[in-house]
């Protein structure tokens, strides 16, 4: 059971991150018949290369309304609708499962999921966030209808976990499935429906025990779209193109968000932007939380310093990281530094056996 539901799980994340151009047909036909649900005839389609150009583009013909523009999506009168439909389905599916034991069920939303979700908001999302040209989570928006995440649930139960659907039950059921299999994201109005092409490209990492990926690549952007748009990501964090392409000592330090900071610091390697830098070393000490490693503490900015230590977890690669940690300039003991870091005191933290 649960490498089946592992082999389901890949095959919809393979759908998910998909750069093959979109089945439009497929596409058409499934979201015509998601129309026909909620009471409406088929739309016209516009197809646009990117979600970036899906929100900047007014399809040919269309006058919006105040409510109806990128700002205001959460007032646009069709997603919701759409999400009506999907939960009363998924309500309907979850009365199926009275006949499956409660083990198999956790299994599935752990393994299929729960690691789906977990994907979505380390990828697709991003290029979402760079459409909306904001940061704020989407997971619960008209985008987290879309999420491939429980579709892949109950096929994964259907298929693995012998769970019956009914003929009207299959029939709704695949009209969502093949959406997710076709194309990329999709934006409703009535009469017109504006669908995005797939990425033409997709860097991502594996990041967790059940399969999780994040978007990262250090040779360029980490999702590509055919119109120019792109996302870059290091290891699983959204930055700006020069932390990729172009690290450079002096952009990190006009650089004021922490996480852009540290990930072109990162790509640079703390040892050589230490040196780079100029950092002047206040102290170094045996790590006691790191048993053969050393922490060694540098001045980095004005009332800031940076402590380097050794992760005391194996990476991947069965390397230990160096990384490097911003604390407040009044501390002078690499050791009373770490146990800032975790809320402890230098004495508590030199008690602990290993950290990770």
């Amino acid at each position: 059971m649960q490498r089946e539901a592992a082999e389901i799980r890949e095959e919809w994340l393979g759908w998910a991150l998909s750069t093959l151009p979109a089945d439009r047909p497929a596409a058409e036909a499934a979201i015509s018949g998601l129309y026909r649900l909620i009471g409406l005839a088929p739309p016209r389609f516009h197809w646009v290369s990117s979600p970036v150009a899906a929100l900047a583009t007014v399809p040919p013909g269309v006058r919006l309304r105040p409510s109806e523009t990128a700002e205001r999506m959460s007032e646009w009168p069709l997603p919701p609708r759409f999400s009506s439909l999907m939960r009363q389905l998924c309500r309907e599916l979850d009365a199926q499962l009275r006949w499956v034991h409660q083990p198999m069920d956790q299994l599935i939303r752990q393994k299929v999921r729960s690691s789906l979700s977990q994907s979505a908001n380390g990828s697709l999302f991003m290029a979402l966030r760079v459409a909306h040209d904001t940061q704020y989570h989407l997971g619960n928006s008209w985008y987290g209808t879309q999420c491939v995440s429980w579709v892949a649930h109950y096929d994964a139960l259907r298929r693995a976990a012998g769970v019956v659907f009914t003929s009207e039950q299959t029939r709704r059921f695949d009209l969502w499935a093949a959406v997710a299999r076709s194309c990329g994201w999709w934006w409703p109005r009535e009469g017109v429906c504006v669908v995005s092409e797939r990425p033409v490209a997709v860097h991502t990492e594996v990041c967790g025990d059940d399969g999780e990926v994040r978007l990262h690549h250090a040779d360029g952007p980490a999702m590509r779209y055919a119109d120019g748009c792109d996302v870059h990501a290091w290891h699983g964090t959204q930055v700006p193109s020069w932390v990729v392409t172009d690290p450079d000592v002096r952009r990190i330090g006009r650089e004021t968000n922490i996480e852009v900071r540290r990930c072109a610091i990162e790509h640079i390697g703390w040892t050589s932007y230490i040196d780079q830098a100029g950092l002047r070393l206040v102290s170094s000490a045996p790590d006691p939380g790191n048993p053969g490693s050393e922490l060694r503490l540098y001045d980095m900015r004005k009332e800031t310093r940076v402590l380097l230590a050794v992760n005391g977890s194996v990476e991947r690669d069965g390397h230990r990281r160096r990384y490097g940690l911003t604390v407040p300039g009044f501390f002078d003991d690499p050791i009373a530094a770490a146990g800032w870091t975790y809320g402890l005191s230098a004495e508590q933290y030199s008690l602990l056996l290993r950290r990770t």
